[in-house]
């Protein structure tokens, strides 16, 4: 089972500062999204706002077509973990913040959890104020993923993860997509890391979507340009370079936009390489630059 979600003039507001502004999605159940933004953008508001544990101040939210706040038949098939787990209190031991999941979600995978405890290497007997940054995090991740959920959502529940654990956590997403598809959406800085796994791409920016787009159409508004320096900086000239590498002689220009069939024939007869630029530098160009 899967969930849409749209949002209509969507709106939430904390005294006289707006965190989500005039939001509208329309997200088809079934897909991976990407949510990102920079800090303060409104992707931890928003997720809280799809999720039911904040009342919008203005508009619509609608999870597989019925309103979310209050009602606990939707929001029992959500399931939205937070960069610092909101699994539990401190003293609570982990064998028992298990057992109120297995309470709230009604999709909860037992024999699944159990797995993963052992895939994520956690002690099953201490209390989540005794678990090391990272492991909170991962039990965090743990919880979301053996919910179930038809909407699962993390929102930066990477945090204190070491390198193999956040690949562990990927490819546990990607594997259960595959095997029993639900809707996910991954709020989260490591772009790079995490993009290979998106299928759409929504960026927030000061509170409003600035776009929302397929993977693959988004990484085709940039392109590399790489040769010799001087050749290079002949090609792009005039046109908006998001970055440059150097490395001797040779050059690489990330630039912003399509190239047309006459630049393409040009980079060929002067045996430019052409190649994708990477979503985090069209990321920092989209939302203002380098501050």
């Amino acid at each position: 089972m899967t969930l849409s979600i749209q949002t209509t003039h969507l709106q939430l507001r904390y005294c006289d500062t707006v965190a989500v502004d005039d939001v509208d999605l329309d997200l088809p159940g079934g897909k991976i999204y990407g949510l990102l933004g920079r800090n303060g953008a409104g992707k931890t508001s928003l997720l809280a706002t799809l999720a039911g544990f904040r009342k919008p101040t203005a508009g619509t939210v609608r999870i597989g077509g019925e309103p979310v706040f209050e009602n606990v038949r939707v929001t029992t098939q959500i399931c939205l973990i937070r960069d610092d787990s909101g699994v539990g209190d401190n003293t609570d031991p982990l064998s028992d913040i298990l057992a109120m999941a297995r309470m709230l979600r009604p999709s909860w995978d037992e024999k699944y959890a159990d797995e993963l405890m052992d895939r994520f290497a956690l002690p099953r007997k201490k209390t989540l104020g005794s678990l090391s940054r990272g492991q909170r995090s991962a039990f965090g991740v743990l919880v979301g993923l053996a919910s179930r959920a038809p909407l699962t959502m993390f929102d930066e529940a990477h945090l204190g993860m070491d390198a193999p654990t956040r690949q562990l956590f990927l490819d546990e997403v990607l594997r259960e997509y595959v095997a029993r598809p639900r809707t996910f959406i991954l709020s989260t800085h490591l772009i790079e890391e995490q993009s290979p796994i998106f299928e759409r791409v929504l960026v927030l920016h000061e509170g409003r979507l600035l776009l929302h787009e397929e993977l693959d159409e988004l990484r085709s508004r940039g392109v590399s340009v790489t040769g010799p320096a001087s050749i290079v900086d002949d090609f792009v000239f005039g046109l908006t370079v998001l970055g440059e590498e150097r490395l001797g002689p040779t050059k690489r220009a990330m630039v912003y936009g399509t190239l047309g069939e006459d630049s393409l024939r040009a980079a060929r007869a002067h045996g430019l390489e052409l190649g994708p630029v990477a979503l985090q530098e069209l990321f920092i160009h989209l939302t203002g630059g380098l501050r």
